[in-house]
């Protein structure tokens, strides 16, 4: 990012954001050996978060792979070291948070599984970490659906993988994209989400319908004005993403993010980005979620399997229930007890991984 881009690039300050209220808070959602970027210090490991882990049962090659758009993808190829990349094994893709990149969640899901035999990749959706797309951080639903089919593509022509054993966990928003993927690519043959978003309802009703017609009218009339700002070479303005300090008002959720995205527990600053602007969404782009309806047709995975993944205390667990039940057979909705939705990011202890590793195992069988 050069000088004078950075100085036209702006996060909306959380006390200028009356009109995007609504908007703030359903963007919350969005809310390995070696890094490319900036991880906090000392990493928070308290009550079994322990995002940044690495294992020395898996080996990891950063790679990169090309879009259907032309666009480069970038992730980071996990698989284990005993038996090598002798034998063609099962795979799985992980996409991250809305919001985060690879090193938030993803590695961590990919590290583990690998652990468990698979060949994984974690993956950078387009415009955000290391992978390409300008303007960074814009919100184009179909282009994160493709990151993920883009991934099959590299995964499904490597020796060492098995391409008709290929799967996907999407954790967060990259829940409703890997469905959205999946309703287009049948090569994704198991999928599983953990403490999904559907990014198009939260952002058009906000979380349990709590945001009205009328204050979505007005959020897409700030997005549509600020095209104008930006096409005249203005500055481009940030919405949504995590809070950057807490206050006596600051809302619960808000502070469940914090948590994960502003302390050493899970910050990363990828080289694309700043600490400023992390998760944050383009303002202008943001409004192309009110146009993502990804649990439309749902029921056309089957007979491909889905696993939905949600802590029994998560805010966010409206999604996994309506995801379920407008899916088809054969299909599971696990509930962790206890878990809120930002647990089911790192608490090792939380995640289950066994699930994980069963579903995948049984439903990519040779």
């Amino acid at each position: 990012m050069n000088e004078q881009h950075e100085k036209r690039e702006t996060a909306l300050p959380i006390d200028r954001r009356d009109l995007l209220k609504a908007a703030g808070v359903s963007a919350a959602a969005v809310g390995a050996a070696t890094f490319v970027g900036s991880p906090a210090q000392a990493q928070d490991l308290s009550d079994g978060a322990d995002n940044f882990y690495t294992s020395d049962r898996v080996n990891l090659e950063k790679v990169t792979f090309s879009s259907q758009y032309d666009m480069d993808v970038v992730g980071n190829l996990f698989t284990p070291k005993r038996g090598g990349r002798g034998r063609r094994r099962p795979a799985i893709v992980v996409g991250h948070p809305m919001g985060a990149v690879k090193e938030q969640s993803a590695n961590l899901y990919a590290t583990k599984m690998a652990e468990q035999g698979f060949a994984t990749l974690a993956i950078d959706l387009s415009y955000w970490g290391e992978s390409e797309g300008q303007p960074r951080q814009s919100v184009l639903p179909d282009v994160y659906a493709e990151s993920f089919s883009a991934a099959v593509d590299y995964l499904g022509t490597r020796r060492f993988v098995d391409r008709e054993r290929i799967g996907a966990i999407g954790i967060c928003g990259s829940g409703s994209f890997v469905i959205s993927a999946a309703k287009l690519d049948p090569r994704i043959k198991a999928i599983a989400t953990a403490s999904m978003y559907d990014m198009g309802t939260v952002n058009r009703q906000g979380l349990n319908a709590s945001q009205t017609l009328e204050q979505r009218k007005e959020i897409l009339e700030a997005a549509a004005e600020q095209r104008y700002v930006e096409f005249e070479g203005g500055e481009t303005l940030y919405t949504g993403g995590t809070v950057h300090e807490l206050n006596e008002d600051t809302p619960e959720i808000q502070r469940e993010f914090y948590d994960f995205y502003r302390t050493p527990r899970g910050e990363f600053t990828p080289a694309s980005s700043t600490p400023d602007l992390t998760t944050h969404p383009t303002l202008s782009s943001n409004a192309k979620f009110m146009n993502f309806y990804p649990f439309n047709d749902i029921e056309t995975i089957s007979p491909r399997p889905l696993l939905f993944i949600s802590g029994d205390q998560a805010h966010s667990r409206e999604f996994s229930e309506d995801a379920y039940e407008r899916a088809a057979e054969p299909k599971e909705l696990v509930w962790i007890p206890g878990a809120g939705h930002v647990d089911l990011y790192d608490r090792v202890d939380l995640i289950p991984f066994d699930k994980l590793t069963d579903f995948f195992t049984e439903h990519l069988a040779a």
